[in-house]
């Protein structure tokens, strides 16, 4: 899924998150909610950068994304269109580094951990809905 489509999927659950939290925290930490999950759900795929330096060798991709941070986001297609079959490890690195976000965020804030894994979850949803055609 694109950048702009999980900002849009990461805006809307947000939204819906932060009602939920309401009477939890002040409309300060609420605002501040709504961005972080905004912000969460479009750069949690920075770990595909990871994957693409693992697979190739170089930091090549991330390279040129900091090139043309405008195609980077508005057109994607072509930033990992060399390397072939990463769909697996890319929603298996999600999995991985939101389970250590959320399991750390739980021995401090236990809704700011549910916040977390809803939005992760969300996003991930939103992978695997595209991946398979529904979406």
């Amino acid at each position: 899924m694109y950048s702009r489509e999980h900002f849009l999927v990461g805006a809307a659950v947000s939204g819906l998150a932060v009602a939920v939290l309401a009477r939890t925290f002040d409309p300060v930490v609420l605002s501040l909610l709504f961005g972080y999950g905004v912000l969460l759900s479009v750069f949690v795929d920075l770990d595909h950068f990871l994957l693409a330096r693992w697979r190739s060798g170089d930091w090549g991709h991330l390279s040129a994304c900091v090139r043309n941070p405008g195609d980077a986001f508005g057109d994607q297609d072509w930033v990992f269109e060399d390397i072939d079959d990463m769909e697996q490890e890319r929603l298996l690195s999600h999995v991985v580094l939101g389970g250590l976000l959320v399991g750390g965020q739980a021995l401090v804030s236990v809704p700011l951990a549910a916040f977390t894994a809803v939005i992760l979850y969300a996003h991930v949803l939103a992978d695997l809905l595209r991946d398979n055609g529904v979406a």
